[in-house]
């Protein structure tokens, strides 16, 4: 039955209240069609909808729930309920659920768990924002060196419900230092009395708990992982991080940097679960800052009045010449912060960068200005000179466009900032700008006005 034929289902049995018809649907639909489903329900209904899964399922649904939807939540369940819901989620889930409530509702809900839960949460919560200390998971396949595979896979099929991940076992010694890796299919294809030592590879890539998310993900990405260990400063296994973390990360991380090249304060809520308040503030601060460096561009057309007076026919060009200037900028800085961003790039390559974009800028500022020069004498029907104006301005526009909207990304993650930040409004501001200032230098040379 398709998705959309079983939503309506349940939302006519809701309307019905037959919960148990209900109850009979969720049982054998994917957690995350039934947490998108009831993310939607009015908060009391979501509750008595939440109650009719099992155990099990009702874990799993929960995890996929939206963050805003998971406290509405808990904060409607019982502390028998919570308790349950706490100490079954993996431990990664638990502190990232945690992460986003205030703290007195925190220490509310942990002072109800199980110490063993709440020491492990503690551990995750206690690591810097956006470290792998905080996206880890602790319950993974651990093996001790010297053991056989037959032992070993007695070990995993006892424990097989609490571990996050079956790709990999990794090997410690007795202190936990981590050793290596065997892979499943290691344990199935080797003799059983074979000892994993014998088995094992070493670990290549293995992640420090205070690493960036960002480092985390570029590890993900180069070498094709699909989970790794994570280690602290002395070298001791201390969890783990899969691939559906990795994918969270860089989710959050696309939407943060689309954000800033939008000139939007970044924010973790999905847009429709943003109120017009909220999103009034994410947008309002770089538009009011962007408005009054735009006051510069009308200072620059106000100080060269009189030229225009004497030909007013160069403020036809205005819009153009800005327009294909901030254009061109974004072309430039679009492309570079994402070489940043995929570290294909470094600020030491900056002249190599300057370089090419300049050749790319004489190229398209050629064939714009031979294009713009016919159009203005066969369509806007002005005089040579006033085409050559707006002409050689134009290809001069691109070519400042270019180096600026190349350049700026890269010195703001030399000082430190997020490249992103200098993405097409800040750019664009700035070329139009320095269009206009080449623009009224240009007009003064060539028509002497």
């Amino acid at each position: 039955m398709e998705k959309e034929l079983i939503y309506e289902k349940l939302s006519s049995l809701l309307e019905e209240r037959n919960y148990t018809e209900v109850k009979n649907l969720l049982v054998d639909m994917n957690e995350y069609d039934i947490a998108s489903f009831i993310e939607d329900l009015p908060s009391d209904e979501l509750v008595k909808v939440f109650r009719l899964l099992k155990k099990d399922q009702a874990i799993d649904v929960f995890v996929n729930l939206d963050d805003e939807v998971q406290q509405n939540l808990i904060a409607s369940l019982s502390k028998k309920e919570t308790k349950e819901i706490i100490e079954n989620m993996f431990t990664d889930d638990a502190a990232d659920l945690f992460d986003e409530m205030p703290a007195m509702l925190v220490t509310s809900l942990l002072s109800n768990v199980d110490k063993d839960t709440r020491n492990d949460i503690n551990k995750l919560l206690n690591y810097p924002e956006n470290s792998a200390g905080s996206l880890m998971a602790i319950e993974y396949i651990h093996l001790k060196k010297g053991l056989t595979i037959k032992e070993s896979i007695a070990r995993i099929r006892k424990q097989a419900e609490d571990f996050v991940s079956y790709d990999s076992c990794f090997v410690t010694d007795d202190k936990r230092i981590l050793l290596g890796r065997v892979s499943i299919k290691d344990l199935l294809i080797n003799d059983p009395d074979t000892l994993i030592d014998e088995v094992m590879e070493e670990c290549e890539h293995k992640i420090n708990t205070l690493m960036d998310q960002e480092e985390v993900v570029k590890i993900f990405q180069d070498y094709d992982y699909s989970t790794l260990p994570v280690v602290d400063s002395e070298d001791r296994l201390v969890g783990i991080i899969t691939i559906d973390d990795v994918v969270d990360i860089m989710e959050e991380e696309a939407t943060e940097d689309i954000e800033k090249m939008a000139a939007i304060v970044p924010t973790e809520k999905a847009y429709d679960k943003t109120s017009v308040w909220e999103t009034f503030k994410a947008r309002i601060p770089w538009l009011l800052l962007l408005m009054i460096s735009a006051t510069f561009t009308g200072k620059i057309i106000q100080s060269f009045e009189s030229q225009l007076a004497t030909c007013a026919i160069l403020t036809a060009f205005i819009p153009m010449l800005m327009d294909t200037g901030g254009n061109a900028g974004g072309q430039a800085s679009v492309s570079i912060i994402r070489a940043l961003s995929l570290n294909d790039i470094e600020f030491k390559d900056i002249f190599k960068v300057v370089f090419k974009e300049s050749g790319v800028a004489i190229l398209c500022a050629v064939v714009l200005g031979i294009c713009n020069f016919i159009k203005i004498l066969l369509i806007d029907k002005v005089s040579v000179m006033v085409a050559l104006c707006v002409c050689i301005t134009l290809v001069l526009t691109v070519l400042i466009a270019k180096i600026i909207g190349c350049t700026l990304p890269m010195l703001a993650k030399k000082i430190g900032f997020d490249p992103a930040v200098m993405a097409s409004p800040f750019i664009t501001t700035l070329v139009d700008a320095c269009s206009l200032l080449i623009y009224f230098k240009v007009a003064t040379l060539i028509l002497g006005i």
